[in-house]
C-alpha cells in the first residue's frame, strides 16, 4: 500500500492547481451568447433586468452566502461499530483559511455552533489559514474549542504555505495533536477508536503506512486527511471512516452544472458524502475560503456514530 502513496508523490506529469468544469464554460459561453443578443434585441428594459439579475447574483454570491455558516448534523451507521461508541459525536472543523474576507468571523460563528452540539472530540482536518500575518491571530480561535476526549489535527496545503512550523507551534500550545502520519487511540466505554492522520497530499508526505506503524488493536479506525482524494488508498487500508475537505465543494455550484473548480487532489470526491468501497468518506465545504459562493454555504459538521445490523 505504501507504494501507491509513493508512485503518486513521485509523479513527474505536471497537473494544474485547478480545475474548471467543461459545463459551467460552456453554460457560461451560451448565457453570454443569450444575454448579448436579449440585450441588443430587447431595448433597454430587458438590458436593464439582465444587469440587475446579474448584479443581485453577485452580491449574493460574494457579501451573502459566504457568511451563511450552517450545522450539518450526520448519523453515518457502521455494522462493526462497537457498543462503546455507539453515539459518539465528533465535530468537525475544516478550511477556515483565516486571513480572508469574513474568515474570522465565520470561524467563531462555527465554533459557536459546534461548541453548542457538545462533540465528544473534535477534528480540524486542515487549511487553517490563509495569509502569514493571519497566524498571530489563530490562538483567538483553536484557544476556545474544547472536547472531553480531546482535539485533533491535520495539515492543509495552506498551512504549509503560510508557515507550518508557527502553526504546528500554536495548536501544541493549546494541547491540540497534530497528527501527521501518526495515530491516536482513544478509549470510550470499553471500546477503542483509532484516529490517524495523513500528512497534506499536495505539499506534505502522506504515508498511510507509517501513520497505522504500531496500531494496537483497536475496534473502528478513522482517518483524518485534508485532501479527500486518499480515499480510495484508505479504504484499502481497513478504514471505516474519513473525514476531509479541501475542495470547498467548488464554491459555485448549479443543478445539472455541478461544482464550477476544484483544486487538485480533490477532483475525485467533490463534497458531502460518499461510499469508497467499505468505507465512508464525508468531504466539507469547509468554513472559508474565497469570499465567493453560490449554492454551496460553508458548513461546520457533527458526526453521531451509529451501529447498523444490516
Amino acid at each position: 500500500m505504501a507504494s501507491i502513496i509513493s508512485s503518486r508523490q513521485t509523479t513527474t506529469k505536471p497537473q494544474p492547481r485547478l480545475r474548471y468544469s467543461p459545463r459551467w464554460i460552456g453554460a457560461g459561453l451560451v448565457s453570454s451568447i443569450l444575454a448579448g443578443a436579449a440585450s441588443l434585441y430587447g431595448g433597454p428594459l430587458i438590458a436593464a433586468t439582465l444587469a440587475g439579475v446579474g448584479a443581485a447574483g453577485a452580491v449574493y454570491a460574494l457579501a451573502v452566502e459566504p457568511r451563511r455558516i450552517q450545522l450539518h448534523l450526520h448519523d453515518p451507521h457502521f455494522r462493526d461499530l462497537p457498543a462503546g461508541l455507539e453515539g459518539l459525536r465528533i465535530g468537525q472543523l475544516s478550511d477556515l483559511h483565516l486571513g480572508h474576507r469574513y474568515s474570522f468571523a465565520n470561524a467563531q460563528r462555527a465554533i459557536d455552533l459546534l461548541l453548542a452540539a457538545q462533540p465528544d472530540l473534535i477534528v480540524l482536518t486542515g487549511d487553517l489559514v490563509h495569509t502569514r500575518s493571519a497566524i498571530a491571530r489563530l490562538p483567538n480561535v483553536v484557544g476556545r474549542l474544547h472536547a472531553p476526549l480531546g482535539i485533533y489535527a491535520v495539515p492543509g496545503n495552506h498551512d504549509y504555505w503560510e508557515g507550518m512550523p508557527h502553526i504546528a507551534d500554536i495548536l501544541h500550545e493549546h494541547r491540540i495533536q497534530l497528527l501527521i502520519n501518526r495515530h491516536q487511540v482513544i478509549e470510550r466505554n470499553g471500546a477503542r477508536l483509532l484516529l490517524a492522520g495523513v500528512d497534506d497530499h499536495w505539499d506534505g508526505r502522506p504515508d498511510l503506512a507509517l501513520a497505522l506503524d504500531g496500531a494496537p488493536k483497536h475496534d473502528f479506525r478513522l482517518l483524518l486527511a485534508h485532501c479527500p482524494d486518499i480515499a480510495d488508498e484508505a479504504a484499502a487500508f481497513g478504514f471505516h471512516l474519513q473525514l476531509s475537505g479541501h475542495t470547498h465543494g467548488g464554491h459555485v455550484r448549479a443543478p445539472g452544472l455541478g461544482p464550477l473548480c476544484l483544486p487538485r487532489h480533490g477532483w475525485r470526491y467533490d463534497m458531502g458524502h460518499f461510499q469508497v468501497g467499505a468505507m465512508q468518506l464525508f468531504v466539507s465545504r469547509g468554513i472559508g475560503g474565497i469570499p465567493l459562493r453560490f449554492g454551496c454555504p460553508p458548513e461546520v459538521n457533527l458526526f453521531r456514530l451509529h451501529r447498523t445490523d444490516a
